[in-house]
């Protein structure tokens, strides 16, 4: 269950994250956001004020990944499934994405579920966060029908061809893939009175495309509890459930730091980018709504 942070502001929850490995994974798609994760604090001046609780899910005590680094489970499947309402955040590496797509395994099934959930009870916000090629799996469940994403470079076409089999198996929504270092889906933000200071919003984008807007965070992960919050998260496809997926390796660093920022606060963000001496690069937002 989430533990309870205080501070002077009032009770802070620890977000409760479940990743969901699969046999040879790219270890660098787990390490990384477990990593930007594991440094966030509530308050960037207190250790005691840590934001994210980590659990791993895989089928086996132990996986492997393509590059021979094992991972220990802290839970299996079945127990993932039972406590999936516990988490509030879903991470879905890439890699070894043929085997997985032809033998219809984990983490499929469990991205599905996470999805349906959402739907089921927006009362919650929930988080769906793919790395790399970990987006080729949300495709295949057809949980990216109607929005936008992106993925690796290599993997663009396959994206888009697995999308548009999603879209014919279901009810025909095409999914819009962005060459883009991260995608947010059904963002919640607030844009603040002077919008050139707001650091989510590109103000000039080279193509001409849909400048970058996201909330600010901070109080945001309290917010989302608001009756306001809930009823307006309802109104959006998947009941609301923010969906990120990221390009490359690199760029799911970006994307786990506008999680963090989103949820926790910008300062904390910006915090773990200094500490892992990185420059956090911005993706865009595609959809959302001001609260």
């Amino acid at each position: 269950m989430s533990a309870i942070v205080e501070n002077p502001e009032g009770p802070n929850e620890v977000i409760q994250v479940l990743f969901a490995l699969h046999p040879k994974f790219d270890a660098l798609h787990f390490c990384n956001p477990f990593e930007v994760l594991s440094y966030a604090q509530h308050n960037i001046h207190d250790s005691a004020t840590k934001a994210f609780e980590c659990t791993v899910a895989a089928a086996a005590p132990g996986t492997t990944s393509s590059s021979g680094m094992t991972i220990k489970a802290d839970i299996d499947y079945d127990e993932a499934y039972e406590r999936l309402s516990e988490f509030d955040v879903l991470i879905v590496p890439g890699g070894n994405v043929d085997s997985v797509l032809k033998s219809q395994a984990e983490p499929l099934g469990l991205i599905k579920a996470f999805a349906d959930l959402q739907k089921q009870d927006f009362h919650k916000e929930r988080t769906l966060l793919s790395i790399d090629t970990g987006s080729l799996f949300c495709a295949q469940t057809g949980v990216l029908q109607g929005l936008a994403a992106t993925t690796h470079p290599d993997h663009y076409t396959k994206m888009e061809i697995l999308c548009k089999d999603a879209a014919r198996r279901g009810d025909l929504e095409q999914t819009d893939v962005m060459e883009e270092r991260y995608v947010v889906n059904n963002a919640r933000f607030d844009l603040g009175e002077k919008l050139e200071e707001n650091p989510f919003v590109l103000n000039k984008r080279p193509d001409g495309r849909r400048m970058s807007i996201a909330r600010k965070g901070s109080n945001a992960w309290k917010e989302s509890k608001r009756r306001e919050s809930i009823v307006r998260r309802g109104s959006l496809r998947l009941g609301g459930m923010r969906v990120i997926t990221s390009g490359g390796v690199a760029s799911g660093l970006d994307a786990t730091l506008y999680m963090v920022a989103a949820m926790v606060s910008i300062e904390s963000a910006q915090e773990v980018a200094r500490i892992l001496q990185y420059t956090w690069i911005k993706g865009v937002t595609v959809e959302g709504i001001d609260v």
